[in-house]
């Protein structure tokens, strides 16, 4: 059964949030709060720590809440979505991080996500502003459509890219 399922190519998808108030050194200390997403990211009600030092390589957050789910995935959206999320590589010069869902009740399999974070600037002399660069792969999930997965993936980041700008720009 297992060689059947990795058959199918993975799927890839890459989504982008721009911030127009806020650098790469602002932004990037949010991030590396590993333990923390749920101040950030719309619709997860908890994220917290079960392994490791935050923000270190190999420790392990639980995040749940309804973000993740999509109307036909086949999810049940009256329980919670929950998943387990290890830390796998952190480049700090690079503003760039990487992590892996360990197990979740969500239906993903071999999920891999990187994060980065670069300057917005796009030719103008404008040093504030960034974008950060969601990008993951994962093995193809029953019940869901790829263009589907990322349209949720994209107004996800949305919000939350404006939640840390706002915070930003607050303080």
């Amino acid at each position: 059964m297992e060689e059947q399922k990795n058959s199918q190519p993975k799927w890839e998808a890459k989504v982008s949030a721009r911030i127009t108030s806020a650098s790469p050194d602002q932004i990037w200390p949010l991030y590396t709060d590993f333990f923390n997403l749920h101040k950030w990211y719309p619709g997860l009600t908890t994220c917290h720590g079960i392994h490791g030092t935050n923000g270190e390589p190999g420790c392990i957050r639980f995040c749940s809440g309804f973000s993740i789910s999509s109307e036909g995935s086949g999810v049940d959206r009256g329980s919670e979505n929950w998943a387990k999320e290890r830390l796998i590589a952190v480049d700090h010069i690079g503003h760039s991080l990487s992590y892996e869902i360990v197990d979740s009740n969500i239906g993903f399999s071999s999920y891999v996500a990187t994060v980065k974070i670069v300057p917005g600037a796009d030719g103008d002399d404008h040093q504030n502003g960034c974008v950060i660069k969601w990008s993951f792969t994962v093995d193809p999930v029953e019940g869901w459509e790829l263009e589907d997965m990322k349209k949720i993936f994209q107004v996800g980041l949305q919000g939350q890219a404006k939640r840390m700008e706002d915070a930003i720009c607050q303080a």
